[in-house]
């Protein structure tokens, strides 16, 4: 009996500190909506950062985009989501973070890759190819609404693929994408990215005003801090600055900046 006891107030005991530390944002999980991808640039420095110091807090990750992160965050299915544009959700905290310049990924030997930055101009009567599961509509109207400017219609390719596949169909079909700076440290063989000139695309955190997971409240405050930190390195606190996976630069383009296609 009393072995039990002892055995009991010792569960208790661990049950209480175990409580304590969720409470503290020292245990728990974190559920992160991600659409950059994580090899590197601002996300994978956060996540970094973070496990360094909270080893026994659980990240779980889904790959997507505002269609299916946006409610995800409503319904606390997500504690966080990272998206490229401002999100359009109303009932949602919303915070910029950081920018990433634009890429056209394209094939080693396409006739374009020997340009160290590419213009609009370049881009005229060229196939492109999009993904109809990662913003593919928002990135047809960007690609539509920009060489329309120089009087030509783009053709346009859909694919029910992710990013990873689309990259391998630029090398083996050929066609162009359009794609972030921090996907460009993702090696593909037979594809090379070249800087879209001028195009800066800003990157925003959403969440639930309503959620109040602490490690959720912990990782979000490091990533607040993380990203004016990155601000007063660049001493510039405009939106054409960029995050280039070490200290932020300016466009060589100047501050031109767009709203960004994958919205």
């Amino acid at each position: 009996m009393v072995r039990r006891a002892r055995r009991a107030i010792r569960q208790i005991s661990q049950a209480e500190r175990d409580v304590g530390a969720v409470g503290r944002g020292e245990l728990g999980l974190i559920r992160i909506g991600v659409f950059s991808s994580l090899a590197s640039g601002f996300i994978a420095d956060l996540i970094q950062a973070y496990t360094m110091n909270h080893a026994n807090v659980r990240l779980s990750f889904s790959e997507g985009g505002p269609p299916d992160h946006i409610p995800a965050v409503r319904r606390h299915q997500l504690d966080i989501a990272f998206l490229a544009g401002q999100p359009n959700a109303d009932d949602c905290d919303t915070a910029h973070l950081w920018n990433e310049r634009l890429y056209v990924a394209m094939a080693e030997a396409d006739e374009l890759a020997v340009l160290p930055e590419i213009r609009w101009q370049d881009l005229q009567d060229r196939q492109f190819v999009v993904s109809e599961t990662q913003s593919g509509s928002d990135i047809r109207d960007f690609l539509v609404r920009h060489l329309a400017t120089l009087g030509h219609s783009p053709r346009i390719e859909q694919h029910a693929v992710h990013r990873d596949t689309l990259m391998q169909i630029v090398a083996a079909v050929g066609g162009l994408a359009l794609t972030s700076e921090a996907t460009v440290a993702t090696h593909f063989p037979g594809v090379i990215y070249r800087p879209l000139a001028g195009e800066i695309l800003p990157f925003y955190a959403i969440w639930s005003p309503s959620n109040d997971n602490p490690a959720f409240r912990r990782f979000l405050s490091l990533a607040r801090r993380l990203s004016r930190e990155l601000m007063s390195r660049s001493r510039v606190s405009d939106p054409s600055v960029e995050y280039r996976c070490g200290p932020a630069t300016r466009s060589p383009a100047g501050p031109s900046q767009s709203r960004g296609p994958m919205r």
